[in-house]
């Protein structure tokens, strides 16, 4: 599926693969190679470049012919029950228009629409790129503040209930830091990349920068220097927060071997005394009518001395 805008001054207009003009912006999400063949005929962009984003394990990289250039990077991704993830978006610039290409609808774009048209101008291809990656940039910050609040919420749940459910879901939020921290590293060595190569003569008539621009884009590099800073930390603090969940649960451990081992040695005692006195010999006071309970009374004796030195040593 594609859809094709070109700003105005009253909005933004949708027009067909037919009236491609200068200026417009080609959005496409999920295609078929068909719709992928029709529009790389239609515009002169190699096939390569419309299909990268196509793989969800793409890296983020920059790609550039004489006539294009193509920005892979990794955008934020939000699923069902707070799970979250990464997936490439695809940016191709040329000389008439710029192409965002990616597998799924996204929060990045979605902003990009009539409602919003004074915000963004499709003629400005350079411009629209840097307002991407400044999307981008914070919707990290944001999902990773929101990865922060669930992880304090999971904190104070496991101080109450150690429950599997409760663990498995730090793992999650885990693996979710591990992506970001990932595509974070590649996203801001992209946007590196881009300032080196906003002097490059083969770039100027693609990527042309005026103040206004440049300005952005610093605003971009320092959002992502941000959000690696922020995934740095929570993922720090997650791991010493789960290393000190493990040794919770694995002293809470030992103290229930400890009390049962301390169970065991306490009814070992009068099992051992009603088996002496249970044997076919003669034994004392076999010819005592209260014998039963003088031999309870010293099984009771013996085992609540043992359970004073038990106490003693923490093993109750």
């Amino acid at each position: 599926m594609y859809k094709i805008y070109k700003s105005c001054a009253d909005g933004v207009d949708e027009l067909m693969l037919d009236q491609l003009e200068k200026g417009i912006w080609i959005d496409i999400i999920s295609p078929s190679m068909e719709e992928l063949t029709e529009i790389s005929a239609a515009t002169g962009v190699q096939l390569d470049y419309l299909t990268a984003a196509l793989d969800d394990e793409e890296k983020s990289r920059i790609e550039w012919e004489s006539d294009q250039i193509l920005i892979l990077i990794d955008i934020p991704l939000l699923r069902s029950n707070n799970d979250y993830d990464t997936l490439p978006l695809g940016i191709i610039i040329t000389a008439n228009c710029i192409i965002t290409v990616c597998l799924e609808v996204n929060a990045v774009l979605a902003d990009f629409n009539s409602v919003n048209y004074r915000t963004f101008s499709t003629f400005k291809k350079t411009r629209f790129l840097f307002q991407i990656l400044y999307k981008s940039a914070t919707l990290y910050l944001k999902y990773i503040r929101n990865i922060n609040r669930r992880t304090d919420e999971l904190e104070q749940h496991l101080r109450k209930s150690m429950e599997n459910a409760e663990l498995f879901n730090l793992l999650d939020v885990q693996k979710s830091l591990t992506f970001f921290s990932a595509s974070l590293r590649s996203n801001y060595i992209v946007t590196e990349k881009i300032l080196r190569l906003r002097s490059t003569n083969q770039l100027q008539h693609l990527i042309k920068m005026y103040e206004e621009d440049e300005d952005l884009l610093e605003d971009v590099i320092i959002e992502y220097k941000q959000a690696i800073e922020m995934v740095e930390m929570y993922s720090h603090i997650l791991n010493s927060m789960m290393e000190v969940f493990a040794s919770i649960i694995n002293n809470n451990m030992n103290l229930v071997m400890k009390f049962l081992a301390g169970v065991t040695i306490l009814l070992a005692i009068p099992t051992v005394l009603s088996g002496l006195w249970g044997m076919n010999v003669q034994v004392p006071f076999h010819d005592n009518d209260y014998s039963f309970f003088i031999v309870v009374a010293i099984a009771t004796a013996i085992a609540s001395t043992f359970a004073y030195f038990l106490r003693k040593k923490r093993m109750f």
